[in-house]
C-alpha cells in the first residue's frame, strides 16, 4: 500500500505540474477525472476516467478485523494497481454501513451507520488514495429531534441533506431529512408529512405515510423529491423471518413526496405503492422527470412533470416477473438520459431499458452478475459499470450464496463484458455496499490553483 501511494503522489505531482504550467502561461486546462450518473447536480460534471473507487463495507464478525471500513480500488487501467485494494480503513465497530456521498466541493465523503447511526466525514482530497477519517457525528438522533437512520447523502451548495429511514419512538418508518454544513455542524430537520400532520402539502392519493429513503433534485424546476422504505425495526430484522411476519410486511413505504427545493416545504404526496427506493432524475435540460423502482411490486416508477406544471407518477415498466418478487434495488441512469441499468437482488441479476421513449422503457438486455447483486455505479462516459453484493447484514443472502464482491464491467452499449473482481470475503474486508468515485486529477489542479494563488499573493 505505500508503495501503490508512492505511485499516485508521484502521478499528482506531474499532473500539477502540467497544470501550473498551463496556468501560468494562461491556457485552458482540462483534467480527466470522472464521476457516477446518480451524483448531485451541485457538483461538477466531470468526465473521464475514474481512479478509484470508494467501497463503503460492513464489518463481520470473524472476517479480518471485523469492522465496518472504506476500501479503496484502483479502477485506472493505466495505473499498476489496477484492480487491486490499495487502502483499507476502518473506522471502529459494525454500524450497519450503507450509503455515503460526497460533499458539493467533493472533500469530503459521509458515510452512514442505519443501526447505530453514526456519520462518518472522511477527508478524500489530501490524498485520495488513502482517505482519513476527518470526524465522526454521534448525536445524530437528539440533534435531528428522533430522526433514525441515516441513509442518503446528498451535497446541495454548502450542505448535506441527509435522509432518515425511522424514528426514536416507535422504530417504525416515519422520519425526516437531516440538513447540515458540509463539515457536519446541523442546521435543520425536515420532517415527512402525514396524514395527521401534511406541513402544507396536498395529498394525491391513499397515502401520507411519513415514511423516508433517498432524495434528488432538479434545481431548473425547483424540485425535491424524496421516496420510502422501511423503519428500523423491518431493516434490521433478519430477511427470512420478515418475510413471514405479516403485520412487518405491512410497513413498508408507498409514497414518493414532491418539495419546494428551495423552501424545503412538502408540495404533493404521490402514490407509489411498494417501496419507492432509488430515486435518479434525468440530466437532459428538456426533461422534466425522475425515475424510482419499488422493491415489493417490481416496477418502475416514473414522477413527472405535466403541460400544466403538475407532478405526477405512474408505472412505466415491469421488471422481470413482478409475480416472482426479484426485489430489484439499485440503478443507474446514463447521462444522456438513454437507458438505465436496474439490479435485482434476489435472482443476481442486471438489466438494462432503453428510454428512447421515457414514458414506455424497454428491457433490452439482462445478465446475471452474481448469486446476489445489490449496487451499480455508471461513469458518465457510459462505458463502465461497476457492481457490488451486500442489501443489509440481515438480508443477505446464507452458505454459498453470501457472495461478497466488487466487479467491474465494460459496457458497449450491447453487452457487459467483466474487466476483474476483487472478492472481499477473500481479502477478508467484510460485505460490499456502496460505491463513490474519485481522481488524483481533480485534486490535483485545484492543489495547483491554490498554490499559484499563493504565489501571486507572495509576489
Amino acid at each position: 500500500m505505500k508503495t501503490a501511494t508512492m505511485i499516485q503522489k508521484m502521478r499528482t505531482m506531474a499532473l500539477g505540474i502540467v497544470v501550473g504550467a498551463g496556468l501560468a502561461m494562461g491556457l485552458p486546462v482540462s483534467t480527466a477525472t470522472a464521476d457516477e450518473t446518480c451524483m448531485s447536480p451541485y457538483m461538477a460534471k466531470i468526465t473521464g476516467q475514474e481512479d478509484f473507487v470508494y467501497v463503503w463495507t460492513l464489518g463481520v464478525e470473524g472476517i479480518g478485523d471485523g469492522q465496518d471500513k472504506l476500501v479503496t480500488i484502483d479502477v485506472n487501467p493505466a495505473s499498476p494497481n489496477y484492480g487491486t485494494v490499495i487502502d483499507s480503513l476502518s473506522v471502529g465497530g459494525r454500524n450497519e454501513a450503507h450509503h455515503s456521498g460526497f460533499t458539493d466541493d467533493r472533500r469530503y465523503l459521509w458515510a452512514g451507520g442505519l443501526d447505530t447511526n453514526k456519520i462518518f466525514i472522511f477527508d478524500v482530497h489530501t490524498d485520495p488514495a488513502k482517505p482519513v477519517l476527518f470526524k465522526t457525528i454521534e448525536d445524530f438522533v437528539s440533534a435531528s429531534g428522533g430522526v433514525v437512520g441515516p441513509h442518503t447523502m446528498y451535497a446541495f451548495p454548502g450542505r448535506m441533506m441527509v435522509t432518515g429511514l425511522s424514528n426514536n419512538k416507535d422504530h417504525g418508518g416515519r422520519t425526516g431529512m437531516v440538513e447540515y454544513t458540509n463539515t457536519g455542524e446541523y442546521v435543520a430537520t425536515h420532517w415527512m408529512p402525514t396524514d395527521g400532520d401534511l406541513l402544507g402539502a396536498e395529498k394525491g392519493g391513499k397515502y401520507a405515510d411519513g415514511y423516508g429513503y433517498d432524495v434528488r433534485v432538479l434545481p431548473r424546476k425547483n424540485l425535491m423529491v424524496t421516496s420510502s422504505f422501511t423503519g428500523w425495526s423491518n431493516y434490521m430484522m433478519d430477511f427470512g423471518k420478515m418475510l413471514g411476519d405479516a403485520e412487518a410486511m405491512k410497513r413498508f413505504g408507498n409514497t414518493v413526496v414532491v418539495w419546494d427545493l428551495h423552501t424545503r416545504k412538502p408540495r404533493k404526496v404521490l402514490d407509489v405503492p411498494g417501496a419507492p427506493l432509488e430515486l435518479r432524475c434525468a440530466w437532459q435540460p428538456n426533461h422534466n422527470w425522475c425515475l424510482t423502482t419499488t422493491a415489493l411490486t417490481s416496477k418502475v416508477w416514473m414522477i413527472y412533470e405535466d403541460e400544466t406544471g403538475e407532478w405526477h407518477a405512474k408505472a412505466v415498466a415491469d421488471i422481470g416477473d413482478p409475480s416472482k418478487v426479484p426485489l430489484p434495488v439499485d440503478f443507474s441512469i446514463l447521462s444522456d438520459d438513454s437507458g438505465f441499468f436496474v439490479n435485482t437482488f434476489m435472482d443476481g441479476k442486471t438489466r438494462f431499458f432503453d428510454m428512447t421513449d421515457p414514458h414506455n422503457p424497454k428491457q433490452v438486455y439482462e445478465t446475471v452478475i452474481g448469486t446476489q447483486v445489490n449496487m451499480v455505479s455508471g461513469s458518465w462516459d457510459g462505458k463502465r459499470q461497476y457492481f457490488t453484493s451486500s442489501l443489509l447484514a440481515n438480508w443477505d443472502k446464507k452458505g454459498a450464496d453470501d457472495e461478497q464482491y466488487f466487479r467491474a464491467y465494460h459496457w458497449d452499449g450491447k453487452e457487459l463484458v467483466k474487466q476483474f473482481e476483487v472478492d472481499f470475503y477473500k481479502e477478508k474486508l467484510g460485505r460490499s455496499h456502496q460505491m463513490r468515485f474519485n481522481a488524483y486529477s481533480l485534486f490535483a489542479s485545484n492543489n495547483a490553483i491554490e498554490s499559484g494563488t499563493r504565489l501571486a499573493s507572495s509576489d
